[in-house]
């Protein structure tokens, strides 16, 4: 029987970077991936995909606007089915560097159903046959699938999961969006500069509901601009094929019911963790409602089994907390020095037209946690750089310690909304003040610089707005 220091169930962004970490510190490691390719959702079907086709319709948005900016272009046509080669041709990319990764730092692999056989035990099942091996430690990194509504099933073809609209063969007329998080209305973005006609459905007051609330009406403002429909409040009670598509029957928030009809209807309510099958009715693992219980440290009940990523309770459902979670997990069984998990140093970031990128606590956690506050804006209207690239809609958006001047959150939407975002993630890590960024020196023109101002804003003494 094999024996390894380090088992990991999955080769998603924390499966993956967990083991070559694990390899660089020594650690002698398999992966076992359920599928035939590496990188997980992420890669195949989430973030990677769904991004590429974003900047495509960036892309064609600019050449809408081409004559504002001094171009003559006559016709440009969307070829649908050379964006999806793109798309592909840069996952495979992406999957194939993994390998070479897993390589380079002498991390195997083994393709299979890996579930948990027993204290130290992990047992590969393939083709009917099965593969013990023996393991110090486990971890646990099987991600997470689509959510679907009570009685609605995914068809793959009309009634769409993030898996099926990546692989439609041609853009929708009409397209129905039920649920207005970051795949909504990254997904609704996406095909509304491609041309469909939008219509979002969402159950809560406000879209995008983890973000600040002035984030999320300014959004709600944005996307209406570009055309979209949105309904707040909005209570589907049923999703049913028809000859042309589907139809959405939903209350309104007056309680009145009303239906909808378009030839996609894509359900993004949220994710499910994968931990069914996975042998822990053998150990002393704690879920809450399918999720794992672990430690800061990524540790659960279960001696040396570690849990990383979306299965585990508590913890943001995004492929760089799973990464980091991974590092931290294998940091802490090879004996070095690490930092406990802390969400509240996570960002968010959100790939629709404009982009949202966030971090910390909003003014209305900040307030109903009985902190003294004060708030700051500062509107792109103001920058530059914005100007120069032709997006003025937005904000950024400072949430502070009233005496001390600590920088409990920051919110931004517009322009380079997910890049900017990175000046606050580590002023937070490395617990600058508001006076510190105040005082940083921010070149000019940038994007970035708005933030200098955001900041300054706080105090009232911001420069360009």
């Amino acid at each position: 029987m094999a024996k390894y220091d380090l088992v990991i169930i999955g080769s998603g962004p924390g499966g993956y970077q967990a083991a070559i970490r694990a390899g660089q510190y020594g650690l002698k490691t398999l992966v076992v991936e359920k599928d035939p390719f590496l990188g997980g959702t992420c890669l195949h079907v989430g973030c990677i995909p769904t991004k590429v086709l974003l900047h495509h319709a960036e892309i064609y948005d600019n050449f809408q606007h081409a004559a504002e900016f001094g171009f003559d272009v006559k016709e440009v046509k969307i070829n649908w089915k050379q964006m999806l080669a793109r798309k592909q041709k840069i996952v495979n990319s992406h999957a194939q560097g993994i390998a070479f990764l897993f390589k380079k730092n002498k991390v195997e692999l083994m393709t299979g159903w890996g579930r948990i056989a027993g204290p130290g035990k992990v047992s590969v099942e393939k083709d009917g046959k099965t593969t013990e091996v023996e393991t110090k430690y486990t971890m646990l990194a099987t991600g997470s699938a689509a959510r679907s509504l009570p009685g609605v099933e995914f068809d793959g073809k009309t009634i769409l999961s993030n898996v099926e609209i990546l692989q439609m063969a041609e853009i929708p007329k009409t397209m129905v969006v039920v649920g207005c998080g970051a795949v909504g209305v990254e997904f609704a973005s996406i095909f509304k500069t491609f041309g469909s006609d939008v219509t979002l459905l969402e159950a809560l007051p406000r879209i995008v509901p983890l973000e600040d609330e002035d984030i999320s009406a300014e959004l709600l403002k944005q996307l209406k601009k570009r055309g979209m429909k949105i309904e707040l409040e909005a209570k589907v009670e049923s999703v049913k094929k028809n000859a042309n598509g589907a139809t959405v029957t939903f209350k309104d928030k007056s309680g009145k019911s009303q239906t909808l009809s378009a030839e996609k209807v894509l359900i993004a309510v949220g994710r499910r963790p994968l931990t069914e099958n996975l042998g822990l009715e053998k150990t002393k693992v704690k879920l809450d409602r399918g999720y794992i219980i672990a430690s800061p440290y990524l540790e659960t009940d279960e001696p040396n089994l570690y849990a990383i990523g979306d299965i585990v309770a508590g913890l943001p459902q995004l492929a760089h907390a799973a990464s980091q979670e991974g590092l931290i997990a294998v940091a802490r069984m090879a004996g070095k020095e690490t930092q406990p998990f802390d969400r509240r140093r996570c960002p968010n970031a959100t790939y629709c037209e404009p982009q949202v990128g966030s971090i910390g606590l909003t003014e209305k956690q900040a307030r109903d946690a009985g902190l003294k506050i004060k708030t700051g804006k500062f509107p792109f209207v103001g920058n530059s750089k914005a100007s120069i690239l032709g997006h003025h809609e937005g904000f950024i958006k400072v949430v502070a310690d009233e005496k001390y001047g600590e920088i409990l959150g920051v919110h931004a939407i517009g322009v380079l909304a997910t890049e900017i975002i990175a000046e606050p993630v580590a002023a937070m890590g490395l617990e600058a003040t508001l006076d510190d960024m105040a005082a940083t020196i921010h070149a000019h023109p940038t994007v970035w610089e708005a933030m200098g101002d955001a900041f300054n804003a706080v105090r009232g003494l911001t420069i360009n707005a």
